[in-house]
């Protein structure tokens, strides 16, 4: 995990900046890939101490934020908030039961890219890559928590409000896109 600290209002100090990387480091054993974090230290009115911690890993952003008097537990204030907010998506994930519904298994193919003039005299396309997946049926907020908890580009799943396939995917802006059929919304 790469950690770095700013100091805001104040001077910086080795043993605060270990103290925060030691304290954030500790949290990555919730996390399934390297992540990336960025520590705010700062003193606001002269006596209150405010750490913001914010972590970004495969597009999921988690923030802590904490103010005492004291930088310390204002540091494990955060830390302590974070890993909360992990456990939590953790523990919905494991304990997420699949609805009762029809479940089906999706083939998901992806095509080698070619040059246009190729294509054009040859008109012969590849699959590179075949994979199956169970879409299985579930609100767009539980697909997107699997989608986000798991680091998918894109999930594919049953709506349990109309027993549509949808397909949820990751814009490039951040957010998040649904593709269903027509008339089923």
């Amino acid at each position: 995990m790469q950690v770095s600290v700013t100091f805001r209002h104040m001077d910086a100090t080795d043993a605060l900046k270990s103290f925060a990387a030691d304290k954030v480091s500790r949290i990555e054993k919730y996390m399934h890939s390297p992540t990336d974090a960025h520590v705010v230290l700062s003193v606001e009115r002269g006596h209150m101490h405010r750490a913001e911690i914010n972590l970004t890993a495969n597009g999921l952003r988690i923030r802590g934020q904490e103010v005492s008097t004291d930088m310390y537990g204002s540091i494990d204030g955060a830390t302590q908030k974070i890993e909360r907010q992990l456990k939590k998506w953790k523990n919905k994930l494991a304990s997420h039961k699949p609805r009762e519904g029809h479940q089906m298994k999706v083939s998901h193919g992806v095509i080698a890219a070619q040059e246009s003039a190729e294509v054009a005299t040859d008109n012969r396309i590849s699959v590179v890559q075949h994979q199956e997946v169970d879409a299985r049926p579930m609100s767009v907020d539980e697909a997107i928590m699997q989608m986000e908890l798991l680091h998918e580009e894109f999930h594919v799943f049953i709506s349990a409000q109309n027993g549509a396939m949808n397909v949820l995917y990751r814009r490039a802006d951040g957010g998040f896109g649904l593709i269903e059929p027509p008339g089923r919304h």
